[in-house]
Formats: C-alpha cells, structure tokens, sequence
C-alpha cells in the first residue's frame, strides 16, 4: 500500500499535540467516551470536571479534528495507516492514547495493541475507564512490551482500581495525594524529562486536579 502523509490524514485525520507531552497524541472527542459519559453526570467524578471538554478541546476546528479520528476507527486498513502515520511524525519516541476520548470497545483496544506491536520502538501510553473492555480483550490479547495501560479512577480523591490492574498486570491513575505524583504542575504544566507515564514499573500515578 503505497501512502503519503497527506493522503492518510485526508483518510484517518491527524495525530493531535497535546503541548504538556514530549510526542504526538490521539484524541477523540470526550463526549463520545461510552463510561466517561455516565461519569460526567456524577459529582465529583473526574469526568465531571473533564479537562477536554473546556479550553482548546472545544475550538470548533478542534472538535472537527476529533470526530473525524473517531469515524475513521472502523475505516479499511487503520491500523496500517495509523502505523505509517505515527512511524513517520513520531520522533520523540513517546506517543499518548486518548488525551481526550476512550476506547470504543474491544476491537478498538486490539487496534491500538497492534499499532504498538508494530512500532516497537515507540512507547505508548493508553489511560482508560474502560475496565470491561480491557478485561475482555485479555482473554485473548497479550499487551505489548512497549504498551503501558493504565486504569484510571472514576472519582477524585478516589481509589484507583489497583487491585484489578494487579489481577490483569497493568498500571493504574487517580486525584489522589499518595504514590507517584505527576511533576507537570511544577515545571509549567509540561512533562520535561519525567516519562512515568509510559513506565509499566510505575504502579500508580497521581494527577492534579485540573
């Protein structure tokens, strides 16, 4: 399949930039998340006071971008195409699922699998409230070495689902004040040099609330 950069993001759209992270990301509109949607109902879940639904996320050519990746999930040949994309423009080595949005379900989990599988050289860092989903596809699907899934939590101040992830040997994310905590905040809102983010040996990462 002979492909250029245009012609893909003509078919599948562009890669987002999230300006906190080192590398591209991959964003789908928040209102589209199957459980972030119930969440977001909920007081003082996190969802309720999602970062992605305020800010740049709702520029209108923003929201055009995010539907658009969302449409093309189910399109002939995404995978190849996402790889090639992600391949080409991805130099920092470091690559984030869903700075906004969610998984669709399990056939959309074992797509984004097999894009890390193909580019092993590439770490990718997928948060999800998806538990179901992730549950499911383990059944049959292996998660690839430079794949970090982590279970994020449902309320702020609330506890994330470790011991699920332990069961399923993945990672998890909260608002809560204990384990690992997220640096951005102190270094302008920006990653900088930490990667936690994408290190399956970190167990448990915590954000502020933002």
């Amino acid at each position: 399949m002979s492909m250029t950069i245009k012609q893909v993001k003509q078919e599948i759209g562009s890669l987002s930039k999230p300006s906190k992270m080192p590398g591209h990301g991959y964003s789908t509109p928040a209102k589209n998340c199957i459980t972030g949607s119930k969440l977001s109902k909920i007081v003082n879940s996190i969802c309720s006071v999602c970062y992605a639904k305020k800010g740049r996320y709702i520029f209108p050519n923003v929201i055009a971008a995010m539907e658009k990746r969302l449409k093309s999930l189910s399109s002939l040949h995404w995978v190849d195409k996402m790889t090639f994309l992600i391949g080409k423009q991805e130099k920092s080595g470091h690559f984030r699922w869903h700075d906004s949005g969610d998984i669709q379900g399990v056939w959309h989990l074992e797509k984004i699998a097999e894009v890390a599988r193909r580019l092993p050289n590439i770490k990718f860092w997928l948060p999800t409230r998806e538990y179901g989903f992730v549950r499911e596809w383990m059944q049959f699907g292996k998660v690839p070495e430079n794949l970090t899934i982590r279970l994020s939590a449902y309320m702020v101040d609330g506890k994330p689902p470790i011991s699920l992830a332990k069961k399923l040997g993945l990672t998890t994310s909260g608002v809560t004040p204990k384990g690992f905590n997220c640096p951005a905040s102190k270094q302008g809102n920006e990653c900088g040099k930490c990667r936690a983010c994408w290190d399956n040996t970190v167990d448990n990462i915590n954000y502020k609330k933002h």
